[in-house]
């Protein structure tokens, strides 16, 4: 297991979550204006200073259900609010398309290209935000300084910890499936064309060499592919050619999106259930990640502008009776933890706290605008 992936898990999932949810506020025909608050709200509090530095230290990943958890306190950073089958549906598509792109990465380092790709069309989504892109350059920044440098084996140990944490996740994607690229039982389709990985050439040849490392034999080979060349690598710099076109918005036209759990799914039930129960530690250190992504309790929005929900189905009775028929031991419920009551459990989690710093701050009310000003104002005294 590598304690590199985290970051990458989070950036890719995040990245998945804007495009689902821009996709959906522009079906919704939610106002501009509105719809713009809650990208920049839920960006800037995804890559917040603090939350960041945390991120980026050396750990082992979150187990599914905790996990979730951040992403539910993520999507509710602003005065958006989805119901449980919404989120669960979010959080589906979520992890099935950045699956589909860590096992179509040509060579394990291009999850890093994956990564720029995402951070590249969330600017987008800010472009008249000149702080909030400020914050996604500096993750960008950080992710060379950080992932520049690491081997081909350190990249395979990446891609083999986010392979493992997909294992016997096979949600069926509509648009997988209209594309061919899914089966029925919600596996996916890896192709046998294209081009090969950069630095490496096209499969059909087979070389023999003598002990001083000289060619002595060749011979070809039908591979039964249709597999050309790469004709170049992509960038890794701040802004380049990425060549690679996994992890860009797949929802850029807009067609609906659905979601269906594949027989597979249903029997691995009581498996996930065990994978995805996190350990009382996780749990806590999960819960304050959370509060710096937006407080432990969604407070109620008040103020001049009002709230509104999203929903990520065609329909709210599609909503409904898509929350009946999940089965229940994959139905992602928040985490609610009073991390108070153990206090051998939480000497880790104030030492995590005592890093950050916190200087006291006056007491943030319910009285302001709204819940979105509410968390950029209390991350700005963080």
């Amino acid at each position: 297991m590598s304690v590199r992936t985290l970051p990458l898990l989070f950036l890719n999932l995040g990245g998945e979550m804007l495009y689902v949810l821009d996709q959906r506020l522009r079906a919704q025909n939610i106002p501009g204006d509105k719809a713009r608050k809650v990208l920049n709200d839920i960006i800037s509090t995804m890559f917040n200073r603090k939350f960041m530095e945390e991120l980026f230290k050396p750990q082992d990943l979150y187990s599914k259900k905790a996990l979730r958890t951040v992403y539910d306190r993520l999507a509710h950073a602003s005065i958006m609010r989805l119901n449980q089958a919404s989120m669960d549906k979010l959080y589906d598509l979520m992890t099935m398309a950045f699956k589909y792109q860590v096992l179509l990465c040509p060579r394990p380092k291009d999850v890093l290209l994956v990564t720029f790709n995402h951070l590249d069309s969330i600017k987008g989504f800010i472009q008249d935000s000149p702080t909030i892109l400020h914050q996604v350059d500096e993750t960008s920044r950080q992710l060379t300084e950080i992932y520049g440098n690491l081997s081909a084996g350190e990249f395979q140990m990446i891609r083999q910890t986010l392979l493992t944490f997909f294992q016997d996740l096979h949600i069926r994607v509509s648009t997988f499936l209209k594309d061919k690229v899914q089966n029925s039982n919600g596996r996916f389709v890896l192709p046998v064309s294209g081009p090969v990985p950069w630095g490496t050439e096209v499969p059909g040849v087979i070389r023999l060499f003598n002990d001083k490392g000289e060619e002595v034999k060749k011979t070809e080979f039908k591979h039964g592919g249709n597999y050309v060349a790469a004709q170049k690598e992509g960038s890794f710099e701040l802004y380049g050619d990425r060549v690679l076109k996994l992890g860009t918005n797949m929802y850029s036209v807009n067609r609906p999106v659905e979601t269906h759990m594949s027989t597979t799914s249903k029997n691995l039930a009581s498996r996930t259930q065990e994978n995805i129960a996190p350990n009382p530690l996780a749990k806590e250190e999960l819960n304050f990640l959370a509060r710096l992504m937006g407080g432990m309790e969604i407070k109620k929005m008040s103020g001049p502008e009002p709230g509104f929900r999203l929903n990520l189905f065609t329909t709210d009775e599609e909503e409904e009776h898509a929350a009946l028929s999940r089965p229940e031991e994959l139905s992602y419920e928040v985490i609610n933890i009073q991390a108070t009551q153990d206090q051998q459990r939480n000497e880790e989690l104030a030492r995590i706290m005592g890093e950050f710093e916190i200087t006291e701050q006056p007491e943030i009310t319910e009285q302001s605008t709204s819940k979105g000003d509410d968390l950029l104002a209390m991350m700005d005294r963080l």
